[in-house]
């Protein structure tokens, strides 16, 4: 499915040009002539980008980022004014806008900036379905399985886990790698960021996902 390309704009002669340009460089666009008409419409956790205008009679452009972190996280937003107002625009970045940009303005600019903000977004969806994906192995364990996984990531050794479960170090050796496979871990700093990802542990420092 084709990521969506949302205009929320009360000025329709812009709004409908820019639908064009989109529209003419294969993006599947649609328009919205207000805040309201937008979130009406909008599902939550919508895919692609929002062209979205900063002052219109109803929500301004703020108020709508702000209805969308909770409903959309995902959907990457670029401002569009026509007033260069500064503080607005620090506003928006700080409560993470793609960027904000003035209008009219370029063309090739603005299509750039798109392309940017919907590689960002799919590579921030990607991460998201892999974290849930681990987060999912981690509860496929088997009780004692986790227990020992556990106990890996704290670092312990198999003897120390053998006796503070009271089983040999050979049943270990099993529980061990039989974790190491359900988890699809290929070593100890494998196990620990999944461990991060699930809820187990702190992230390592540095740790970071594909």
């Amino acid at each position: 499915m084709k990521p969506i390309i949302h205009i929320v704009d009360d000025d329709q002669s812009y709004r409908i040009a820019t639908e064009r340009l989109l529209s003419a460089h294969g993006r599947t666009v649609r328009g919205y002539g207000s805040g309201d008409e937008f979130l009406a419409c909008v599902e939550d956790g919508a895919t692609g980008c929002v062209l979205l205008d900063l002052q219109m009679p109803g929500l301004s452009g703020l108020e709508i980022q702000q209805q969308l972190r909770d409903r959309a996280p995902l959907l990457p937003i670029v401002f569009l004014t026509g007033e260069g107002d500064i503080k607005a625009s620090v506003e928006a970045m700080k409560a993470g806008a793609e960027d904000f940009l003035e209008k009219p303005g370029s063309a090739a600019v603005l299509l750039e900036t798109i392309e940017r903000a919907l590689n960002r977004s799919e590579k921030q969806r990607a991460q998201r379905e892999h974290i849930k994906a681990q987060q999912m192995r981690v509860k496929s364990l088997s009780l004692r399985e986790t227990s020992v996984f556990e106990m890996i990531v704290r670092g312990q050794l198999n003897k120390q886990i053998a006796f503070a479960l009271g089983i040999s170090e050979r049943t270990v050796k099993v529980h061990r790698h039989q974790v190491m496979e359900k988890l699809g871990a290929r070593s100890l700093a494998d196990v620990v960021l999944i461990a991060a990802n699930a809820g187990f542990v702190d992230r390592p420092a540095g740790g970071s996902e594909p």
